[in-house]
């Protein structure tokens, strides 16, 4: 039984390892690409390799799909449908699209919401004028996502 054990760590440290080489290996062919094909990308604030990667990739694999800034918007799952009740007027996010465009957004939506002072600023006013947290975070995702769909390049690989 402790053979058999030791055997496995054993077998798992060498694949997490293998693992590890091999993300370094793809990082090092990737990163030379992105700047070449998008650097507008990643000169967006809170784009770096990996989350430019994504959104190259689902604009890649839907090409059809991006008419337009607005299209885009519902590919990556952020642009507002209307979630109305009688006199209230409210918006939520179409949580169809691609997933993964979804979060590389969300995940630029957060670095710029923890060091970037325009966003702040932009959180705080309308926290001033009442908005939750929730329709701050739709506003800053849809309004990432069309500075995206401004630098995303025009021609396919």
């Amino acid at each position: 039984m402790r053979f058999t054990t030791l055997s496995t760590l054993r077998e798992l440290g060498r694949r997490a390892l293998f693992i590890r080489e091999q993300r370094r290996r793809l990082d090092a062919e990737m990163r030379p690409l992105i700047r070449e094909f998008a650097p507008a990308l990643l000169e967006v604030h809170g784009v770096g390799y990996d989350t430019a990667a994504k959104l190259l990739i689902a604009a890649g694999d839907n090409p059809h799909r991006l008419r337009s800034e607005a299209a885009w918007a519902h590919l990556c799952g952020v642009a507002p449908i209307p979630a109305s009740s009688g006199k209230t007027q409210r918006h939520r996010l179409n949580r169809g699209g691609n997933r993964q465009a979804n979060s590389a957004i969300y995940r630029i939506m957060l670095t710029r919401m923890s060091n970037d002072e325009r966003t702040r600023a932009y959180i705080a006013r309308r926290t001033a004028e009442g908005k939750t947290m929730g329709e701050i975070a739709r506003m800053l995702k849809r309004y990432i996502a069309r500075q995206v769909y401004k630098t995303l390049p025009t021609t396919t690989i």
